[in-house]
């Protein structure tokens, strides 16, 4: 059986990349596989260890990295961890499906690093800060401040676009979904 590809899609807060991954995971003809993250969170309400996330004790997930066992992994809030394990790479490429990962600029350009030719870095972008500002609010999720840092974020994430293979700029859902497939088509055919 061949084995796999990696997609990797990395995007700011806002930007639609969850919307988009749920559309191309219904295109049974990708054949895509899903990686479940780990990290050293604990579980909110039904969540369950295997499904949403590999929930690993914050020493277990030391122990982890310390054995090279991440492909990625990243402290993205102080003491929580999240990341991707290599046998979670392994469990779905070496099962002949193509891996669609979801995750941060950093994670994305190390993953990238590693599998060179064997992944496919995309990165969405909003059409400018002001839309995804708009879209943040629009959520109303988020009190002043955390609005505040979240646009910082994605300005710095923004700042590694140039970094990924191809760049997607979601100004229009479906056509943005459509250009994400031919590209993910493109790098599974050659």
């Amino acid at each position: 059986m061949e084995k796999g590809k990696i997609i990797i899609l990395s995007a700011p807060s806002g930007t639609g990349k969850s919307t988009i991954i749920g559309r191309l995971m219904q295109c049974a003809d990708l054949n895509l596989g899903f990686s479940i993250s780990a990290t050293s969170r604990s579980p909110r309400g039904a969540e369950q260890h295997g499904r949403e996330y590999y929930f690993l004790s914050a020493e277990e997930f030391d122990t982890k990295i310390a054995g090279g066992e991440f492909v990625e992994w990243e402290e993205v809030y102080a003491g929580t961890k999240y990341g991707t394990l290599r046998q979670e790479v392994e469990r779905v490429t070496g099962g002949g499906r193509n891996l669609i990962m979801d995750i941060d600029v950093k994670g994305a350009l190390n993953v990238k690093k590693q599998f060179g030719a064997e992944a496919l870095s995309l990165f969405i972008l909003p059409p400018d800060l002001k839309v995804l500002e708009a879209r943040l609010r629009g959520r109303n999720t988020d009190s002043e401040e955390s609005l505040r840092k979240r646009i910082e974020k994605a300005e710095y994430e923004i700042s590694f676009a140039d970094n990924f293979d191809r760049k997607i700029v979601n100004d229009d859902l479906d056509h943005a979904v459509a250009e994400t497939e031919q590209a993910i088509r493109e790098f599974i055919a050659g």
